[in-house]
């Protein structure tokens, strides 16, 4: 079935060349729903929610919502441990709301992303239960990736292999019953989320039948989690180093790893592409692939396979000028080579949120997570970097991923207490990985009540932090220069430019400044602490007030029209 919406018109027309292809430029808004609003009071976020705010998502100016995991799962992993990729979870809702989510969205001029998890399962999906169940070298355990350990009884894992959030990445099933040897079972992540065999015909059948079941109900695309980790080495080789996506370093995603970006991997994108060629509308994929170098990523980005692939280069870029325009410039070759466009992204789910990190003393670190006895950002610089940063994400060529609650500024909760931890890394770790909780907590939609507008109980599966009832959404409403106004200023007149489908432009190179054009836009961003001198034209936007005419501050932004000299 397919909603009879004039945004889905409107799809159709781009196929046959009368629009452009909406995702070649889209500003696509990650939705974390656990952690978006809340309708029923639980202390946890819901699709209801969701819809409730859809007028909001309209107004920002986005193009597309990217809705994180809400299908049934034990949770242990925040939803990314799926167990029926059919069903909703009963904490976000049922198949109806994501279908009204979905008709909601289109009817407010909004594309749906659905978050598909193909890596692996839950523990608790009914495969891996029979698989369980049943013999060494069943049918059932062919689906995934069982094997038998080594050592006189098979006490030690099949290989050396660590899990990405810490620890041996293997697991021993339970004494059997019948007194068999038991076996042990792969995951790159949590025990509780067994990795696929994705050399196994049947689990490529049943996950093109997933895929029809949400495309018949109207997504306009899915963004692929682990995209490279589908297939893993022949013979599953020893690997010394963690199974890492990314460290603290923009260097740990090592190529050779042999669980990640094997070259099989593309063979399975090439059968989704045709499938979804084959629905009306021009719907897309997105790869979460954290690959190295720019040359492999773009592999998933050919014509035949997944149409956008995020640039994690770009977001684990330090602040530093001459950094930012050598990944820009590699990136945009690389992707201009097999006719791609890049997608730019800052913050995710996964990592701690910009605005914290640009407040730190060593600029733009990555770390796995920030508590009480780290470093603390500086709020204020770090907001007034974030406000920057975004001048030059929004006026590059190609598409953008927002994060939410990054319109507003929010940083990360950097002194949330130990006791409120729930990511399974900060358990796999014992600690030593703060995790990914801090970038996570529920946003604060009006600076009064107990739970600052996510609900009317003042539940949370995550407390906030009390100085987010600065940053919410009834305090920036009110601010024409608030960090709201301001994204929603920026998004309005990216469109009206045409800048996701324009060419980039260096002007010439200066020490700590980022300068480009992009069709009627010039762009400087002034990475350094001194002012700096802009070139003549008109402001039209800026990140920061200019206090001295024709010099940007440093840490800011300006978006210019530039001026003939007669």
């Amino acid at each position: 079935m397919f909603p009879e919406t004039n945004l889905m018109e409107n799809n159709a027309m781009s196929q046959n060349g009368s629009n452009p292809v909406w995702w070649k430029d889209a500003v696509i808004y990650q939705v974390y729903p656990r952690s978006f609003a809340d309708s029923n009071g639980d202390g946890i976020g819901d699709l209801p929610g969701i819809i409730s705010h859809m007028p909001y998502l309209e107004h920002l100016g986005i193009d597309a919502l990217w809705i994180s995991p809400c299908f049934q799962s034990p949770q242990g992993d925040a939803g990314y441990d799926i167990s029926d990729y059919r069903k909703i979870d009963p904490i976000f809702g049922t198949v109806d709301d994501y279908e009204t989510l979905i008709k909601q969205a289109h009817d407010h001029g909004l594309r749906v992303i659905a978050d598909m998890v193909p890596n692996h399962t839950s523990d608790q999906h009914v495969w891996f239960k029979e698989a369980m169940a049943s013999e060494p070298g069943s049918v059932a355990r062919a689906r995934y990736l069982f094997r038998d350990g080594k050592g006189e009884n098979g006490d030690e894992p099949p290989n050396n292999w660590q899990s990405v959030f810490g620890g041996i990445a293997w697991t021993r099933e339970p004494e059997r019953e019948d007194g068999k040897p038991r076996q042990w079972y792969l995951h790159l992540f949590d025990s509780c989320q067994p990795d696929l065999n994705w050399d196994n015909p049947e689990v490529r059948t049943e996950f093109e039948s997933v895929l029809r079941f949400w495309l018949d109900r109207g997504v306009d695309g899915f963004r692929i989690d682990v995209a490279h980790g589908l297939i893993k080495e022949k013979g599953l080789p020893p690997y010394t180093e963690r199974a890492t996506m990314v460290g603290e370093d923009d260097d740990k995603t090592p190529s050779d790893a042999p669980m990640w970006d094997r070259d099989g991997v593309h063979e399975i994108y090439r059968s989704w592409h045709r499938l979804l060629a084959s629905y009306p509308g021009d719907r897309m994929l997105v790869a979460e692939a954290w690959v190295k170098p720019l040359s492999r990523l773009a592999r998933y980005v050919r014509p035949d396979e997944m149409q956008q692939t995020f640039n994690f280069d770009y977001l684990l870029c330090r602040w530093n000028a001459a950094k930012y325009r050598e990944i820009i410039t590699d990136s945009l070759e690389a992707m201009h080579k097999v006719g791609a466009i890049t997608a730019w992204v800052m913050s995710n789910h996964d990592t701690v949120r910009h605005a914290s990190r640009l407040g730190l003393k060593d600029v733009g670190a990555r770390p796995q997570g920030i508590d009480a006895a780290h470093e603390q950002p500086d709020e204020a610089l770090g907001l007034r970097r974030a406000r920057a940063v975004i001048f030059m994400t929004l006026a590059l060529p190609g598409s953008a991923t927002l994060y939410q609650g990054e319109e507003l500024g929010l940083p990360d909760h950097t002194t949330l207490d130990r006791k409120y931890r729930q990511d399974p890394a900060f358990f796999r770790t014992e600690g030593k990985e703060i995790g990914r909780d801090g970038c996570r907590i529920p946003l604060p939609w009006s600076d009064k009540g107990p739970s600052l507008g996510f609900n009317e109980t003042g539940k949370l599966w995550l407390p906030q932090p009390d100085h987010y009832k600065n940053y919410a959404v009834s305090v920036e409403e009110k601010a024409p220069d608030s960090t709201l106004a301001l994204y929603r200023a920026l998004l309005a007149e990216r469109k009206a430019a045409g800048l996701g489908h324009g060419e980039l432009s260096w002007a010439e190179e200066r020490r700590n400044v980022v300068e480009f054009t992009n069709g009627p836009i010039r762009v400087v961003l002034n990475c350094g602490s001194d002012p700096v001198s802009l070139p003549k034209g008109d402001i039209i936007l800026a990140s920061h007030p200019i206090e001295k005419p024709g010099f940007l501050p440093g840490n800011a932004a300006v978006w210019m029209r530039e001026t003939q000299e007669s």
